[in-house]
């Protein structure tokens, strides 16, 4: 049986929180981009997708963020695992949108 989307979210998630911050990322910035901050905003919008509707505001925030994931990946060396995390974050973030874009009970920002 294929994994669904949502489940392999979920799993992916799981896994990233068990998998340990990469030490040469804190306090870095890579092409204009604060890493702990790219992790930390992927994060937010990876676990609240997988607790309630996604919000179109909610899902603009994930996609600039895919976009900074995918700009950095290239100049982020592998020193504690830090290509891996981030290869996950932009998973998890193409899969939440993805999932989010896909759910009928999506609802736009009111305000």
């Amino acid at each position: 049986m294929d994994e669904s989307e949502r489940d392999l979210l979920a799993r992916l998630w799981e896994e990233h929180m068990r998998m340990p911050f990469p030490p040469n990322m804190r306090g870095r910035e890579i092409e204009g981009e604060d890493m702990v901050y790219l992790d930390a905003s992927i994060a937010i919008g990876v676990s609240s997708s997988l607790s309630e509707p996604f919000d179109v505001k909610r899902r603009d925030a994930l996609l600039r963020c895919l976009a900074a994931v995918e700009k950095v990946l290239p100049s982020i060396d592998d020193e504690g695992g830090a290509i891996e995390r981030y290869e996950r974050l932009r998973e998890m973030a193409a899969l939440a949108v993805g999932i989010g874009d896909a759910d009928p009970r999506r609802r736009p920002v009111v305000g």
